[in-house]
């Protein structure tokens, strides 16, 4: 399909490192297949193993990569036969990364290597494919190659968002299939996993520690000695992929910890945008957590919590296990939170107890007045009276309807599983 010479104009290797011969099938954004004969004076059988020479493993390698440029090329210019003389049309691949390698039997010469590469992801400027390559039908080599677009000064290439590249400090530890998005920092001695994601312009400070099927999006801070993504503290947990996603904005103090998400719960963590996790706070795994709310010091979440947008849980209160914390809620210092904490209300006290509206965190959010005078009316018919919870809830819909903050402490007054804070 694909001659030799048309092959050289694609990939920048040339003689002796040019390792692909011809290609014989190719779809666009999906797989190539690409050959490779092996003949017995080609440079490297001079001394690899002369009396017994064989193809070294990281030249099968190299040739699943160079198969790999040829499928992102092709990609990129919406074919392999199309005109190459605009400049513009230009993609430069380098190889980032080879994971889960495996020989399975020796290449001689005489062999025809068939090369089969498929796209496994792609999130540019950054391309993700599985080689295969085998001969008479046996394989013979496999790997997960991992690559990036450059340009000729090898900064990221035309595809990539524009932005600072990746400034990572030599002494950290960014393991091979992290991905970095523009303007990451990451500072002396921090760790970042191998299946860990970062969004463009997130800041990893000195020692802090990033691991597991983590994602985080753009503009966070992690603070020294936080570790996020973290293997969750249940005995049930046995390895499985389960994932912690971050968004944007947030600002994860030292020592703060998150878990990954376990089987039992939906195999997720997830954390909105624009919250503070001050130190030594702790998210359990399958927790999910809102927006602008905020997490004070030494503040402990068990397992499968949710706390709402804008909610404030204060310095050294415990949270148990399946309980919600709705949005705009406030949770006084010191306190043992078992039951759900409905929305835009005070709870304190080792076995909390509701106080009343959270009247300053309301004003912070600009309710006016006529909307607190509502709430406190919807409180008033919950928490106040002598109704049964039901009663109360259809009492707040029909008297309330024109109110959505009033629907919706209701609301989760109804759908409460575990039982409401009462006070």
């Amino acid at each position: 399909m694909l001659p030799p010479r048309d092959i050289s104009r694609l990939l920048p290797h040339r003689y002796p490192f040019l390792l692909v011969d011809r290609v014989v099938e190719f779809e666009a954004d999906r797989r190539i297949v690409a050959v490779k004969n092996v003949t017995l004076n080609e440079p490297h059988f001079t001394g690899h193993f002369p009396e017994r020479p064989i193809m070294p493993g990281v030249l099968l390698c190299e040739a699943m990569a160079q198969a790999g440029g040829l499928l992102v090329q092709g990609t990129h210019r919406g074919g392999l036969s199309m005109d190459l003389q605009d400049e513009a049309d230009e993609l430069f691949l380098v190889l980032t990364g080879l994971d889960h390698v495996k020989f399975r039997r020796q290449v001689v010469p005489g062999d025809q290597v068939r090369l089969e590469v498929t796209l496994q992801r792609k999130h540019r400027p950054l391309w993700k494919m599985r080689g295969v390559a085998s001969v008479d039908g046996q394989v013979v080599a496999q790997a997960d190659l991992s690559a990036v677009e450059v340009d000729a000064e090898g900064a990221a290439g035309e595809a990539s968002p524009p932005g600072p590249r990746p400034n990572v400090h030599p002494s950290a530890v960014v393991a091979p299939g992290a991905e970095l998005d523009v303007g990451v920092e990451v500072g002396p001695g921090a760790w970042i996993g191998p299946r860990v994601k970062i969004g463009r312009g997130t800041r990893v400070e000195h020692h802090a520690h990033i691991d597991g099927c983590t994602t985080l999006g753009e503009d966070n801070l992690v603070f020294p000695y936080a570790i996020v993504g973290s293997v969750p503290q249940d005995k049930k947990y046995a390895g499985e992929e389960s994932r912690l996603t971050i968004g944007s904005r947030n600002r994860i103090r030292e020592f703060a910890t998150l878990s990954l998400g376990t089987e039992g719960g939906g195999m997720e963590t997830s954390v909105g945008d624009d919250n503070l996790f001050m130190n030594y706070s702790h998210v359990g795994h399958d927790c999910h957590i809102g927006s602008n709310a905020i997490l004070v010091n030494s503040v402990a979440l068990a397992g499968h919590i949710e706390i709402g947008d804008f909610a404030i849980v204060s310095g050294l209160a415990a949270v148990a296990q399946f309980v919600r914390v709705g949005e705009s809620a406030f949770v006084g210092g010191g306190s043992m939170v078992v039951m759900d904490v409905p929305p835009y209300c005070m709870a304190n006290g080792n076995r909390a107890e509701l106080k009343g509206l959270n009247q300053v965190g309301l004003e912070r959010r600009g309710m006016g007045p006529e909307q607190v005078r509502e709430l406190k009316r919807a409180y008033k018919i919950l928490f106040a009276s002598k109704l049964r919870v039901a009663e109360a809830v259809d009492a707040v819909r029909s008297e309330l309807a024109e109110s959505p903050q009033a629907i919706a402490m209701a609301e989760f007054v109804a759908s409460s599983e575990r039982g409401v804070t009462r006070p």
